[in-house]
């Protein structure tokens, strides 16, 4: 117990520690709203390329119907 006020009288009495441990306190609370925000985006990321890749590919099918069509009145 008298380490744990020893130490507590310490960080009162340093403000660089004080500045520290406040800012180890504010990211250990900030960590778990990253980590989603970062989840957040890499769904979002797969989003993107899904709709991307099917883009493609309804374009290229449209692409393959138009040159179908174009040969059939040639014929």
């Amino acid at each position: 117990m008298a380490d744990k006020t020893a130490s507590a009288n310490d960080l009162a009495r340093d403000p660089q520690r004080r500045i520290a441990a406040a800012t180890a306190i504010g990211m250990n609370a900030l960590k778990p709203m990253i980590h989603f925000q970062v989840s957040m985006l890499r769904m979002w990321a797969d989003s993107i390329e899904k709709f991307a890749g099917n883009y493609e590919k309804k374009l290229e099918e449209t692409a393959t119907t138009v040159e179908e069509r174009d040969k059939e009145r040639a014929a």
